[in-house]
């Protein structure tokens, strides 16, 4: 007759789902915008903000 023995509860591993990047800065978290100077007003140059779709944390909102 078998001694009958407890088993061992199954460890199961949680992958955490990447975050999705967002769109408009691509999960940088910084948007460029050109800068227009000028009556014409032609571009000069760019300048670098925050993105306010994800307020610089690159991921996308879950709504």
């Amino acid at each position: 007759m078998a001694v009958a023995t407890a088993r061992k509860p199954v460890r199961r591993r949680t992958v955490k789902p990447e975050p999705v990047k967002c769109t408009p800065c691509g999960g940088t978290g910084e948007v460029s915008r050109p800068v227009r100077v000028g009556r014409k007003g032609r571009v000069v140059g760019q300048q670098t903000g925050m993105c306010l779709a994800c307020f610089g944390s690159g991921e996308a909102t879950t709504d």
